[in-house]
């Protein structure tokens, strides 16, 4: 009988966690958490909701990254796995068919279905390799054009269509790709007229900045790549599963359908990391094309039978609850709350974004004292002042939300998309605090400035 005992572990060594990390891990995140103020200690969650050691709630804005669109350990999911864990099933054997991956597949594809099939692979960025791999083959070309200021993953092919230089450094070469901005149909066509272009990978929503393709830009754009012989990457790691008010964030414009399509976070439920990439029967056969190549494309965890229970549970609770919808509405009724204190606020610049994945960006104030501060930390780094708004939203408020980017002036929120309008009250009225103390000159605020700005001084 084993001696392991997790309970045990963590109350004896559960204290040491930051000093845990800053020696065997990443050194600089307990570093840049303590920096921030954000070192603090959690001990459970559930649904869209943190809680200390001090039973203290902390409202969570953020779903980590994404993942948990259901919240944390919703329950429906949570019994999945204790019901496969229990099933003793004979997973990952390799040389058989398993059922569940086949029903998650035929589940997912009837959400977009001008598609035939999925890859199982266990991440976001595996499901942009395999997509980027997928159009690479299946054209018999070498190029992928991306967007300027996009995010696709940090493994080298989805590194190679990664439009921000700070994640790129240090690890050239990356594959033969070239940025085009997004919206720009003719810096589109001029890179389709050279021939050698495989596909043109898209968020529909950008992740940094949380900006939303143009209007009619998707339509045009696949109808370009069509002519050219290219293929339509459609990236909803991130915007998928409900997260901008429809199933797929491509959805909200009409007649837009990927060749393929990458997806994963939410399809977890939070617990078990999952990616997918759905795509055309010609692309998979294309790949797949003979039974030589049956494992030309293949992952040592793909379609585990966790993973693939989760992402069924995590399907039917989606339709049961009616998530969409809630995130449609719910987001409606967030961002019109927050555009309408624009005219309040100097320094809120703008709201934008699609149901649960909204963008408050801060600009430059019109006000003298207000543009001293201001030029203060512009001068010392861009993106101090949306970090001065995200500090006291955790550590007066008790909501936790993220800088949507390095060096930009915008928060982005992609809570749990389970949050209705209690969740919208308390963010707005704590948002409204924030603001008021901003303009105000509120000391507390502007001192946590002082000390950014010192810190971005100390790091050049």
């Amino acid at each position: 009988m084993s001696g392991f005992d997790l309970a045990g572990l963590l109350a004896e060594r559960g204290g040491e966690r930051y000093d845990l990390h800053a020696r065997h891990l990443n050194h600089q995140l307990p570093r840049m958490l303590h920096a921030i103020g954000f070192d603090k200690v959690y001990e459970r969650g559930e649904g869209a909701y943190f809680w200390d050691a001090d039973g203290q709630d902390y409202l969570d804005m953020l779903a980590g990254f994404g993942v948990m669109g259901l919240g944390r350990h919703h329950p429906v999911v949570r019994q999945a796995l204790h019901d496969v864990l229990d099933a003793g099933l004979p997973d990952l054997t390799r040389f058989d068919c398993q059922p569940l991956p086949g029903l998650l597949a035929e589940k997912l594809l009837a959400y977009a279905p001008h598609l035939d099939r999925v890859f199982f692979g266990n991440s976001g960025t595996e499901a942009v390799e395999t997509a980027l791999k997928f159009a690479r083959c299946a054209t018999g070309r070498p190029r992928i054009l991306y967007c300027t200021h996009a995010f696709h993953g940090l493994t080298t092919g989805s590194l190679s269509v990664n439009g921000e230089d700070g994640f790129r450094d240090g690890f050239a070469p990356l594959l033969p790709d070239t940025a085009v901005e997004m919206g720009d149909l003719a810096a589109l066509e001029r890179e389709l007229a050279r021939g050698d272009v495989a596909g043109f990978v898209v968020e529909p929503v950008q992740g940094k900045g949380v900006h939303p393709t143009p209007p009619g830009f998707l339509r045009a754009a696949q109808e370009l790549l069509h002519r050219h012989q290219a293929l339509l990457i459609a990236d909803e790691v991130q915007t998928g599963l409900g997260r901008t008010g429809d199933f797929f964030a491509y959805q909200h414009e009409e007649g837009v359908e990927p060749d393929l399509v990458c997806v994963a976070k939410a399809l977890s439920g939070g617990y078990v990391p999952v990616g997918a990439t759905l795509g055309k029967d010609w692309i998979f056969k294309k790949v797949y094309s003979s039974m030589d190549r049956v494992l030309v494309h293949s992952a040592s965890f793909g379609s585990n039978a966790q993973a693939m229970a989760a992402g069924l549970a995590v399907l039917t609770v989606m339709e049961d609850e009616k998530i969409v919808a809630n995130a449609r509405r719910t987001g409606d009724l967030l961002r019109a709350r927050l555009a309408a204190l624009t005219g309040t606020y100097e320094l809120l610049h703008e709201v934008r974004g699609r149901g649960l994945m909204i963008g408050i960006e801060f600009g430059r104030p019109k006000s003298l004292a207000l543009r001293g501060r201001w030029r203060m930390l512009q001068t010392a780094r861009k993106g101090l002042f949306a970090q001065l708004v995200v500090a006291p939203l955790l550590q007066r408020h008790r909501i936790l939300t993220q800088v949507s980017g390095d060096r930009l002036e915008v928060i982005k929120l992609i809570p749990p998309l389970i949050i209705g309008e209690a969740e919208v009250d308390r963010f707005v009225e704590a948002f409204t605090a924030v603001m008021d103390d901003a303009h105000n000159g509120g000391g507390l605020m502007w001192d946590f400035g002082r000390t950014l700005v010192m810190q971005a001084v100390a790091n050049r």
